[in-house]
């Protein structure tokens, strides 16, 4: 339900587990002047706000799939508002419904905000880098609220036992609410945590009209209509499209007649994505069906006097992949949860009544907003040069791309603060593989201990061109030459990575005097060696007593290849005439030795 609608009053559960890519949020009004029927008010009023808000804040905005909503429940004898969210792919719409609770919270000082989703407290997990020893993972359940603009944490020594209030161990939501009724005096603000928890509402408000992308596309007129009328049905759509399956595509594919947006009467139209769906939607690959590949091959007229062939190749694209995605969409549209649908479900009955005289002309088309606008779609281009300048916090003017996804501020800070956290990860000496271990806590006498072994280890800083070149070659790019870097041991000490040491310089010196003398006994000149052997295998098949007298003769000298020979040899009678390791060895050096005789004999 939205913001907007009714209210719905009664015992709910509404603790169940997060689904994946859902957001939920509770909403408190905390008064002690205020009894509960006040109270009621009070939230009947702050729904009425923050549809208000959101409206004026996303009133061009396209939700990837569930919009802000909040609705009037009661759990465990508390009444609160109460919303949740499912944004798909796009996790910004995750990040907007926070600043607007944010937003409500500056409005409301009695107001009490919760949010979580399918990761639990995430904003706790935004902020993992800067959290007090005390929380963990295991009792951070309700502790953190949102209020009067600020982030306050409930902490786990808090405790009152004469008034019967609790706040260690893990919290439920009616001991947290009576935290912040009797206690909230004691709760712990941190800026820092703030700062990190908060960090990603900088963007807004300005990112909501940012996020938008406009794309000129090639779409049926009826098509057009109902996008103007509805122009966030354009979600459901590209969901429609993106999820599809063999069955909803059969009568697309077999080209009834009975479609309800059939490829005639196609207009060019400016449509309003937002970056996420267009995204989803230029990168799927779909084969055209027939009766928009005799569209691709023969386009109107009408088109190719505006179009040249490359723009309106890619305009038709784009329009057949919506159109079919509308298409989809419209079979199942009664059904739908989505209001929008259903009343595009509405319009399109009603326009299938009135007739196609209801339907926009060209001249009606040419005054609707931001009519054949086309943004850049180079935003979705990654250009690795400016990606390796922005993690070193650089950017060459001259060369970066006008309007480079690269190029803007936000992006800049970002890719820096990705940096500046892996790093401090790395050099963080209390990590382990499940992040850092705040539980030991070693004493002074084992820290000595420790820094004296010879055996310690050592904590390299991060190197941002090592980390560049990793990137490199991981994207399967050509690399560059690597500079001679320091490497900064946790006692302060720097030595050349292009160097060597002591130790590695004596193992180096070692291999080499190994390897003078192998060569000097010809060890190493494998051809060689390999010929000499295939040789004497050779002449050696039929005289394998030969073999054994000269090997076994104390006078005589020894010959390792002879040796070899006679190895390999019973190896190959061991095989019993089978694929064997003796078979496969000669047979890479082109030899094929025949059974034994004395196979043969035991031959039935």
């Amino acid at each position: 339900m939205d913001a907007s609608g009714s209210s719905t009053l009664g015992e709910v559960d509404v603790t169940q587990q997060q689904t994946e890519n859902c957001v939920s949020y509770r909403l408190f009004i905390i008064d002690e002047e205020h009894n509960n029927r006040e109270g009621i008010r009070e939230l009947v009023s702050l729904r009425k706000a923050a549809a208000a808000l959101c409206d004026n804040l996303t009133k061009n905005y396209i939700w990837q799939r569930d919009n802000f909503q909040l609705e009037l429940k009661t759990e465990q004898g508390l009444s609160f508002l109460y919303g949740s969210t499912d944004y798909g792919d796009s996790v910004e719409d995750e990040w907007l419904i926070v600043y607007i609770l944010r937003e409500l919270s500056e409005s409301f000082p009695q107001l009490w905000v919760r949010v979580a989703d399918s990761d639990g407290e995430f904003l706790l997990i935004e902020a993992a880098a800067v959290l007090p020893q005390w929380i963990s993972p295991e009792i951070d359940q309700h502790r953190v609220w949102i209020h009067q603009g600020k982030l306050w944490l409930i902490p786990a020594p808090l405790s009152d036992s004469e008034k019967g209030v609790s706040c260690a161990g893990q919290l439920t939501l009616r001991d947290a609410i009576e935290c912040l009724r009797r206690k909230a005096t004691d709760l712990v603000h941190s800026p820092l945590v703030e700062a990190e928890a908060f960090y990603r509402l900088q963007k807004y408000p300005d990112f909501i009209e940012a996020s938008l992308h406009y794309s000129t596309i090639a779409i049926p007129r009826k098509l057009a209509y109902v996008l103007h009328t509805f122009p966030r049905s354009i979600a459901m759509a590209v969901e429609a499209f993106y999820l599809r399956d063999v069955l909803s595509l059969r009568p697309i594919m077999a080209g009834s007649d009975s479609l309800t947006f059939y490829p005639e009467d196609i207009v060019l139209m400016s449509v309003q994505f937002s970056k996420v769906l267009f995204a989803q939607l230029k990168s799927q690959r779909f084969e055209s069906p027939p009766i928009w590949q005799r569209l691709s091959d023969n386009p109107p007229e009408a088109l190719t006097a505006t179009s040249n062939k490359a723009a309106l190749t890619r305009q038709i694209e784009m329009g057949m992949k919506l159109t079919c995605g509308f298409e989809m969409l419209s079979r199942k549209a009664s059904e739908s949860k989505h209001r929008v649908v259903r009343e595009m479900d509405i319009l399109l009955k009603d326009q299938a009544e009135d007739g196609h005289h209801v339907l926009p002309t060209n001249e009606e088309m040419r005054a609707w907003p931001n009519y054949r606008r086309d943004d850049a779609e180079n935003w979705m281009d990654i250009d690795y040069e400016d990606f390796e300048r922005e993690l070193l916090g650089q950017r060459a003017h001259d060369t970066v791309k006008e309007h480079s996804g690269f190029g803007s501020a936000q992006t800049q800070t970002d890719l820096r603060k990705i940096v500046s956290r892996f790093e401090a990860f790395l050099n963080d000496d209390k990590a382990g593989l499940d992040g850092a271990d705040l539980d030991e806590v070693r004493s002074s006498d084992e820290d000595d201990e420790t820094e004296d072994s010879e055996f310690e280890d050592k904590i390299v800083s991060f190197d941002d061109e090592a980390f560049a070149q990793m990137m490199r070659e991981m994207m399967g790019l050509p690399g560059q030459p690597q500079s001679t870097k320091t490497i900064v041991t946790e006692r302060g000490e720097s030595s050349s990575a292009g160097g060597q040491d002591d130790d590695s310089g004596e193992l180096q010196e070692l291999a080499l005097q190994f390897e003078t003398e192998l060569k000097q006994h010809g060890a190493l000149d494998l051809e060689a060696n390999l010929d000499k052997n295939r040789e004497r295998l050779t002449g050696a098949t039929d005289t394998k007593e030969q073999l054994a007298g000269t090997a076994n003769d104390p006078e005589g000298e020894v010959d390792v290849d002879y040796n070899l020979a006679m190895n390999i040899l019973e190896s190959f009678k061991g095989q019993a005439g089978l694929a064997g390791p003796a078979s496969n060895l000669l047979g890479m050096m082109g030899i094929t030795l025949p059974r034994d005789e004395d196979d043969k004999e035991d031959d039935p």
